[in-house]
């Protein structure tokens, strides 16, 4: 909850803050590339990562860091992106959208987020997820699967 010196999530940096900044960005990434070496519904949306996942760990803390309102270290270091066009490259139908999604749900659930925090992060995620699968096929990619 907000105290009316705190903003609301979504206002200036206040996600960035809530999120722990940088080390906390940090950690809820590392414990989403665990999530997704360990959970069985993850291993299609592992096969698309190199085994090394040091980059794309920097990538994503880099990226979440700029979207939650902090230091927008993704665009200083990687320029600009459009995360929809970026994942054309890659397969991705509900079964992929869904299990990053839970990859990421239980990384949430092992930071020291508040209830409301935790919450409201996911339903936040949720929308670029489902633009990836919107955009799949406008690029010409297969997008959803039956």
């Amino acid at each position: 909850m907000t105290t009316p010196e705190t903003p609301p999530f979504g206002t200036a940096d206040a996600s960035f803050q809530a999120a722990g900044g940088t080390a906390g960005i940090e950690r809820l990434v590392d414990d989403f590339y665990h999530a997704m070496n360990q959970l069985p519904q993850a291993a299609g949306i592992r096969a698309m990562y190199p085994e090394d996942l040091t980059l794309p760990r920097e990538k994503l803390a880099a990226f979440l860091s700029g979207w939650l309102g902090g230091p927008r270290h993704y665009a200083q270091k990687f320029g600009p992106i459009s995360i929809p066009q970026f994942h054309t490259r890659w397969e991705v139908g509900d079964a992929e959208r869904d299990a990053w999604l839970d990859c990421m749900a239980y990384a949430i659930a092992r930071q020291p987020y508040s209830a409301e925090f935790a919450e409201y992060l996911l339903r936040q995620l949720r929308v670029p997820a489902q633009r990836i699968l919107q955009a799949q096929p406008a690029h010409g990619c297969p997008g959803t699967r039956q």
